[in-house]
């Protein structure tokens, strides 16, 4: 495999996935000098580029394009239903890159009432931000048919990590809903995203959708819990989804209505790796002791 590899948004992700190359180079893209001091102390070669500034992006800023394999992990714009950033970046690049990994969202699925889903569920995206990953899911796809290229789509839920814990918020003592009215939600750990990243990029096939999830949903209420726990903390408060509805944020009220159960069957076996991670509980226990 060719040794150039390209992550487009290099932020937590790009950088745990940069970690687990060890000879090659690996190349970021990312929007601020803040960031890429960030990665350049990791010896990730790094350019800023503004992604929704086309007149200042060109191919002559990124190196070594041809045949190369792409991380592309920067997220569309904060408001409409497209993903102008990926369609411009794709125009850009043209036929040059080999193979694409783009980080979608569960959240394409919409709300399947609670009931186990894969990868043959129909999506069904409620929200706008939802809207904005099928939009990025369905360029990259029409950007592979039309240059016979390659790509693999992973379709993500919560990301957690010691580092990525709602501390903040269970300090606060901001409420969550109520057990028995919380949905069911679905996460993987960010090491283990990593390495799922790092698998389908060397997966010898190619052009499929796949689930990366630990495969053991709970609710966001028992998330909070466990989080909690874990930090010597109060856990959170609870009140009613009408409770929710008018003191919660409405990105959080639209998620805490969506429920569904994601199985991560194909994740195991095409990309064949072994979660470090396969539980919340396993996840947080094993931080704790490190």
């Amino acid at each position: 495999m060719s040794s150039n590899f390209l992550i487009v948004g290099c932020g937590d992700i790009g950088r745990r996935v940069a970690g687990l190359y060890e000879s090659q180079t690996i190349y970021g893209i990312v929007r601020s000098r803040k960031s890429k001091s960030t990665c350049e102390q990791e010896n990730i070669t790094t350019t800023v580029i503004n992604l929704d500034k086309p007149y200042f992006f060109s191919s002559k800023q990124i190196p070594t394009l041809k045949n190369s394999h792409i991380f592309y992990f920067a997220p569309p714009p904060t408001t409409g239903k497209s993903d102008p950033r990926l369609e411009q970046f794709l125009k850009t690049v043209s036929e040059q890159p080999k193979r694409i990994v783009l980080i979608s969202t569960t959240g394409v699925y919409g709300d399947s009432q609670g009931e186990w889903i894969d990868e043959n569920a129909i999506i069904n995206p409620k929200t706008d931000r939802a809207h904005r990953r099928a939009s990025a899911e369905k360029l990259l796809q029409i950007w592979a048919q039309n240059h016979d290229k390659e790509f693999m789509i992973l379709r993500v839920p919560g990301i957690y990590a010691q580092d990525r814990l709602p501390l903040a918020r269970l300090k606060k003592g901001i409420a969550t809903v109520n057990e028995h009215e919380a949905g069911w939600t679905n996460r993987i750990h960010a090491d283990d995203l990593a390495l799922a990243c790092k698998a389908a990029m060397y997966c010898e096939q190619a052009n499929h959708i796949i689930n990366i999830t630990d495969g053991n949903p709970s609710s966001i209420t028992d998330y909070f819990n466990q989080v909690a726990d874990y930090a010597n903390l109060p856990r959170p408060p609870q009140i009613s989804m009408k409770e929710a509805e008018v003191t919660l944020s409405e990105g959080l009220v639209s998620y805490l209505k969506e429920s569904r159960r994601i199985k991560n069957e194909k994740m195991l076996i095409l990309l064949g790796i072994k979660l470090k991670y396969p539980t919340l509980k396993h996840g947080l226990s094993l931080q704790k002791s490190s």
